[in-house]
C-alpha cells in the first residue's frame, strides 16, 4: 500500500472545480472500486457508510468535504455561515473519531486567516489546506512507523485488530506503519489479524493490505485471540485509535478493550499507535467519549445473509474504550509515550501538567 503507482485511499482530483476520489472500502477484497465524490452530501454518505473509514482518513475526507461545501458560495460574507453548516453536517456522520473535528477546526482557522482577501483566495486557500492535511498525515504515519518498528521482533508474531493501515490514513497507516517499517528492515514475522466483527475490517482490509505488500498474515476469529496468545504465537499487540483522551484512555473499534484485557492476562505488551491529531486534550477521560451506535442490520444481516432469528434484538456499538492502565505505550510520530498517563500525554502534545492552572 506504500506503492506510488497504487491509487491512494483518498485524494483531490483537479483544481477547485475538481472532486474527491476515494477507495470504496466496502467492496474490498472482492472488488477494487474507486468512488468520485462531487458534493458534500456524497462525502458525508461515504463516511457514514464506511466507504472510507479510519480516523485520519475521515479527517482528510472531512477537510475536503469542507471545500465542496463552500466552493459555490457567491460572496465572502456567506463563507462563515456555509463553513459552519458544512462542518456541523460532516461531524454528524461519525461522532466518535476526533480527527474530523480537528481537521474542520483547522479549515475554519484557515478561512479566518484569509478573510478580507477575496472570495477566490479563500476558496483556493481552503483547498490547499485540505491537501496539506493529507500530505502531513502521510508524513506523520511514516514517523509513527519509525517510532514503533523496534517493537516488532524478527521471527515473532504481532497481533492487530480492525484496520489501522494505509486504508485508514493518507498512506502507510498507524498500527500497520510499524509493521511496514519493520518489514522494510528485512524482519520476518507473522501478523495475526482478527476478523473484527461485524464488518470484518481485519479480514477484508488489513489482510488485503498485507497480502498486497508481501507480508505474512494470518486471519483469526476475534474469539481466537486468547488462544493465539496462550500458544505464544505473538509477542506484541498493536492497534490504532479513533480518539485518545487526555489521560490516555483510548477509543477504538469494538473488541479492542477485550483484546487489551487478554493481553494483560497473557503478559503480552499492548500498544496503541495514533497521531497527535487523534489525541483529544479537551476530553479528560474515556468516560466522556461518545460511542457511535451502528445499525442493527450490520449484525443481523452482516453481508446480506440473515444470521439471527426474527424477534432477537441487536446491540451494535462501533467502538469501546480501553483504559490507559491496560496500554503499555502510545506510539506517536514523536516517539512512544510510556507510561500512558495524563502527565506524559501532555508533555508530548500539550501543556505540561505541572504548569496547568489549578482547579478549584
Amino acid at each position: 500500500m506504500a506503492d506510488p503507482d497504487r491509487p491512494k485511499t483518498i485524494r483531490w482530483v483537479g483544481d477547485l472545480a475538481g472532486h474527491v476520489e476515494l477507495i470504496d472500502q466496502t467492496a474490498l477484497p472482492v472488488e477494487f472500486r474507486v468512488l468520485a465524490c462531487r458534493t458534500v452530501e456524497s462525502v458525508w454518505q461515504a463516511i457514514r457508510e464506511m466507504k472510507i473509514r479510519g480516523a485520519p482518513a475521515i479527517g482528510i475526507a472531512a477537510a475536503m468535504g469542507v471545500v465542496l461545501g463552500v466552493r459555490d458560495v457567491a460572496d465572502e460574507a456567506s463563507v462563515r455561515t456555509a463553513l459552519r453548516k458544512t462542518c456541523e453536517y460532516l461531524a454528524s456522520a461519525r461522532p466518535t473519531a476526533v480527527n474530523p473535528a480537528w481537521a474542520m477546526r483547522r479549515m475554519e482557522a484557515c478561512a479566518s486567516r484569509l478573510m478580507g482577501q477575496g472570495l477566490e483566495v479563500i476558496k483556493v486557500g481552503l483547498l490547499e489546506e485540505a491537501k496539506a492535511i493529507l500530505v502531513e498525515d502521510a508524513a506523520t504515519c511514516r514517523a509513527i512507523g519509525e517510532s514503533g518498528k523496534h517493537l516488532i521482533a524478527d521471527g515473532e508474531g504481532v497481533m492487530t485488530h480492525c484496520n489501522a493501515g494505509a486504508l485508514a490514513t493518507a498512506e502507510y497507516g498507524t498500527a500497520l506503519a510499524c509493521v511496514y517499517a519493520a518489514h522494510a528492515e528485512g524482519k520476518k514475522f507473522t501478523v495475526y489479524a482478527t476478523e473484527t466483527r461485524p464488518l470484518l475490517q481485519g479480514a477484508r482490509l488489513t489482510a488485503w493490505e498485507l497480502v498486497q505488500a508481501g507480508i505474512d498474515v494470518t486471519v483469526i476469529c476475534d474469539s481466537a485471540a486468547a488462544q493465539v496468545m496462550k500458544e505464544h504465537k505473538v509477542s506484541v499487540v498493536i492497534t490504532g485509535a479513533d480518539r485518545v483522551a487526555a489521560n490516555g484512555d483510548t477509543a477504538n473499534k469494538i473488541g479492542t478493550y477485550g483484546m487489551a484485557l487478554l493481553s494483560q492476562a497473557h503478559d503480552v505488551p499492548f500498544y496503541v499507535a495514533a497521531p497527535g491529531s487523534t489525541i483529544d486534550l479537551q476530553t479528560p477521560s474515556g468516560e466522556a467519549i461518545k460511542i457511535e451506535q451502528r445499525p442493527p442490520e450490520e449484525v443481523s444481516r452482516g453481508f446480506g445473509l440473515r444470521t439471527i432469528p426474527d424477534g432477537a434484538a441487536c446491540y451494535n456499538p462501533a467502538f469501546d474504550v480501553t483504559p490507559a492502565r491496560l496500554i503499555h505505550g502510545l506510539i506517536t510520530e514523536k516517539g512512544v509515550i510510556h507510561p500512558v498517563c495524563e502527565e506524559r500525554v501532555r508533555e508530548f502534545f500539550g501543556i505540561p501538567a505541572c504548569i496547568r492552572p489549578k482547579r478549584d
